[in-house]
């Protein structure tokens, strides 16, 4: 595959647009209006930033050594030794841009202006969205370090990605659309724990703190059931009933986690995907 490719991490992509379907979804669902240009522009937004997070996050775990040790994992661009840093950080610019581009275009469709107090709002939203980004392991203080990922993940890929997308859409906001940007975060933060609970031993090695490193192995499989099991429950209090489809998927998952230590990595496309289908499952 070529590197520059491999490098956007392309099986990642599924898991940024869950939360922008559920919350667009949530809005064509209710006595509102739906703007598809709205709904497009939201999308290639977030897959814009979710590469910027991607190719970040290589960038970062290579200046620091994080990466080129690890066997369990898909070897990228850096680590492979395929792409330099300068290749990296051109295509971290070029993402950089496009999400600028793609956020301003879409906060300009939601609002018709970019001079009112709803888009100065989303203009600072979405400058947090990009340091996010950017921040997770790039730089001295990345927070990706210290144990904050999760929060990080479930901020920006739950409730602001589906809150977001439902009041640029509506220009309004429920309790319906916020207990649902929570529930479709936690397998989000999911995917990011299954990656911390892999790589455990050699991020401790390389001074990298997860939350998945500290409450250990055992710990960290206990808060990955409890994350599942809590998706599927607010979606069932709120009524969501065709979200359980995924629970053989999700049983299955879990059996696999509990039960083996090594080729985690293959679990990941597992989560992704079968989160993307409970993002759709929930407006039907």
């Amino acid at each position: 595959m070529n590197p520059y490719i491999q490098s956007l991490r392309l099986r990642t992509l599924p898991l940024s647009v869950s939360g922008i379907i559920l919350g667009s979804g949530l809005a064509y669902l209710s006595p509102f209006s739906f703007h598809f240009s709205v709904f497009i522009l939201a999308v290639c937004t977030a897959l814009s930033l979710q590469i910027l997070s991607n190719l970040c996050n290589e960038l970062g775990d290579a200046q620091k050594g994080t990466d080129f040790e690890q066997k369990e994992r898909q070897a990228y661009g850096l680590q492979a030794g395929t792409i330099t840093i300068r290749q990296m950080k051109g295509m971290i610019w070029l993402f950089l841009g496009l999400c600028v581009m793609f956020g301003t275009a879409l906060i300009y469709s939601a609002f018709g202006t970019l001079f009112n107090i709803q888009s100065l709002g989303f203009i600072i939203l979405g400058l947090l969205a990009i340091l996010g980004a950017i921040k997770y392991t790039l730089g001295k203080h990345s927070y990706g370090y210290m144990g904050l990922g999760d929060l990080g993940v479930f901020l920006f890929f739950g409730l602001l990605s589906t809150m977001g997308a439902f009041y640029l859409q509506t220009q309004t906001m429920n309790w319906e659309a916020a207990w649902c940007g929570a529930a479709i975060g936690f397998p989000c933060v999911g995917v990011l724990n299954l990656n911390n609970i892999r790589d455990m031993a050699n991020d401790r090695v390389h001074g990298k703190r997860t939350f998945a490193s500290l409450l250990g192995p055992t710990g960290g499989r206990v808060y990955h059931t409890g994350l599942l099991v809590g998706c599927l429950t607010i979606f069932a209090l709120y009524g969501h009933w065709w979200t359980l489809c995924v629970l053989p998927i999700w049983a299955w998952h879990l059996w696999y986690v509990w039960t083996h230590n090594e080729r985690l990595d293959k679990q990941m496309p597992v989560l992704m995907f079968s989160t993307l289908f409970v993002s759709v499952f929930a407006l039907i």
